[in-house]
């Protein structure tokens, strides 16, 4: 399934920025008085389909169009910008209200800053305290309304968040490394359409969708990529969608921890056990049969081009921010990064980097000098076994030498 939305402009949630700080703010609670409120507001680049009423945010005006797997909603996703505590919490609370009429949806996320990168996203309820999956003191808050075709318009407002230490110990963490699983994957395609975090689809386009918003990376950034391969090429890209199938499957994630079908094993999606075992009855989350056992879609770029793809198929998926580890983002601007069999512009392209994703680095050697965004460098990242990224295009420090 994918979620479709059109994006708010930039220049109108700024200039709304001023009237949501008054309301968006870091409440102290009984256990942190004497924390000074923040001021906090949404980040215009990292929303679609909503609009700012007074200290709400609203669905916005995009129709309701079909998804992959033809699933009419109207939809709108905002992040708001992070926050800072005084000192590291393992817990908040988050306040809100919603308005939520004629079957529509308001959902409030949070997630934080850890290990020099961001945990995925837990869903809140308003006033109860929320674990983190580690102790920190930058969080930021998610809002995503969803509604039928037509009628009324969901809405978040009065937002606060606070530490607390009232809460359980998380059970969402990272794993020492990053979850590897085998799964079926679908192509995309929808060239024109809009992804569940408003990026318009473009022919050959770089991105997967994956069956749960836990992991759903905001337009333009990779905070959560995944590694796709085959037995000869891997493609490293971006999580910019939602689907296939199940919008809540989060099925990389430990059985105890997933948002739904908390029986199935790690690493196996629903619509695959489903389609396989019939399991909940062949069908998904929404009650449709399941026509295949789908875990992951790929757009055009990366089933045709990175991957070399002519059907549908099995591929080998490591979803990245899941595990620790060294990690680069890709520093272009559009389109992808070659992937090569050795250290130099000769090497046999055996994969694609995709524009923002993030890339596991193994180590670090010696090759070609290569001029890019980031810089003139010979040096070169390993990315897999036999597989190589020029480090001038790639954001991260320095590695083990291979």
């Amino acid at each position: 399934m994918r979620i479709t939305r059109r994006s708010t402009s930039a220049a109108g949630l700024a200039a709304a920025a001023a009237i949501l700080a008054a309301t968006f703010t870091l409440a102290p609670t009984s256990t942190a008085a004497s924390i000074t409120p923040v001021a906090v507001a949404v980040q215009p680049g990292a929303s679609s389909n909503v609009k700012l009423d007074g200290s709400r945010i609203v669905l916005g005006d995009a129709a309701a169009a079909i998804g992959a797997a033809a699933i009419r909603q109207r939809s709108g996703l905002a992040e708001l910008v992070p926050v800072r505590f005084g000192t590291p919490t393992s817990a908040v609370v988050v306040g809100y209200t919603t308005g939520t009429p004629d079957g529509t949806s308001a959902e409030v996320d949070v997630r934080a800053w850890l290990n020099d990168r961001w945990s995925e996203w837990t869903s809140v309820r308003s006033g109860t305290p929320t674990a983190l999956a580690g102790a920190s003191d930058h969080v930021q808050v998610r809002i995503i309304v969803l509604a039928p075709p037509t009628g009324a318009k969901p809405w978040v407002g009065g937002v606060t968040v606070a530490p607390t230490d009232k809460a359980a110990a998380s059970r969402m963490s990272l794993q020492a490394a990053p979850l590897k699983s085998h799964v079926f994957a679908t192509r995309e395609g929808l060239v024109g359409g809009t992804t569940a975090n408003g990026h318009v689809i473009a022919s050959r386009d770089h991105f997967v969708a994956l069956p749960s918003r836990r992991g759903l990376s905001s337009n333009g950034s990779g905070t959560y990529s995944v590694k796709v391969c085959t037995a000869t090429r891997c493609a490293f890209e971006p999580v910019w969608d939602v689907g296939p199938w199940n919008t809540k499957d989060d099925y990389w994630n430990p059985s105890s921890t997933r948002e739904m079908w908390q029986d199935l094993p790690q690493g196996k999606p629903e619509a695959q056990a489903a389609y396989q075992n019939g399991y909940n009855g062949g069908k998904d989350q929404f009650g449709r049969a399941v026509a295949n056992p789908a875990g992951i879609d790929l757009a055009d770029g990366v089933f045709w081009d990175a991957l070399q793809l002519a059907d549908n198929s099995w591929v080998d998926v490591t979803y990245l921010w899941t595990g620790d580890g060294g990690r680069g983002t890709v520093s272009i601007s559009s389109g992808y990064l070659n992937v090569r069999n050795a250290p130099n512009s000769a090497g046999a392209v055996v994969g694609m980097a995709g524009k923002s994703a993030q890339v596991p680095v193994e180590c670090q050697t010696t090759g070609e000098s290569v001029t890019g965004s980031q810089g003139t460098s010979n040096i070169w990242l390993r990315v897999n076994p036999g597989m190589y990224v020029a480090k001038a295009w790639i954001s991260a420090g320095s590695f083990a030498t291979c």
